[in-house]
């Protein structure tokens, strides 16, 4: 199996003023292709930071992070953007969709991006919605659907694309259980269908345990739970 995602002595320091803030103390970690992980810690210590750098959103101080085998903090920001579009799928805390748009054009975003024939766009957009349970909510806008619509919005924009690897922070946080498990199977088809990785931020330790791996950020590290 090959590495899709590999960090070497990845290091973050938070500079203000004359005090500096390590928050990543040389970690290394290489995910497979298909391999699901979790990882977990208290709050503040780094795991949302951690998964930023790891996708290309925020530089590390210190190493390198390669996506497919390529350095993606060594790239211009276009190509970086364009890799990202590829290779990776994004679910944020905070969402960052487009309030403008409704429900089924932010999920569209991502494949418009790539260029893909606007028949397909719609057919993978609707199926996507329809999984996560969105498919009676394609033309609302953001302001007409609740805090956990919005999460699995979020969440179909980033499947839509089938990526190689989907980074989540706290995807199920506002979920309730029965579509908490629904966004599992979700994760569990793409990942058998398509061998896509998952890395996922979590203190939901009901879906860590059903990652391949636990891993624990604890003082800038990382330690393997199982």
């Amino acid at each position: 199996m090959n590495d899709i995602l590999n960090c070497k002595q990845l290091e973050k320091v938070f500079n203000e003023g004359s005090i500096h803030t390590q928050v990543l103390k040389g970690i290394d970690l290489s995910v497979k292709k298909g391999e699901q992980i979790a990882i977990i810690g208290s709050s503040g210590s780094g795991k949302s930071t951690l998964l930023h750098i790891l996708g290309g959103l925020d530089k590390p101080s210190h190493g390198q992070v390669l996506v497919n085998n390529i350095d993606i903090h060594a790239l211009s920001e276009t190509k970086r953007c364009q890799l990202r579009n590829k290779t990776l799928g994004f679910v944020y805390q905070l969402h960052h969709l487009l309030p403008e748009f409704s429900v089924f054009e932010n999920v569209c975003m991502p494949l418009m991006l790539s260029k893909i024939p606007k028949t397909q766009v719609c057919e993978r957009a609707e199926k996507v919605l329809n999984r996560v349970g969105l498919s009676h909510r394609l033309d609302h806008k953001l302001s007409e659907i609740s805090g956990g619509e919005r999460q699995r919005t979020a969440i179909a924009r980033a499947l839509v694309t089938n990526p190689l690897c989907v980074l989540a922070d706290e995807p199920t946080g506002n979920l309730d259980n029965k579509t908490a498990e629904s966004v599992y199977e979700l994760m569990l088809e793409l990942n058998q269908v398509y061998q896509t990785s998952f890395i996922i931020v979590t203190h939901d330790m009901q879906l860590a345990k059903r990652m391949d791996r636990i891993l624990t950020l604890d003082n800038g590290l990382l330690s393997s739970e199982k």
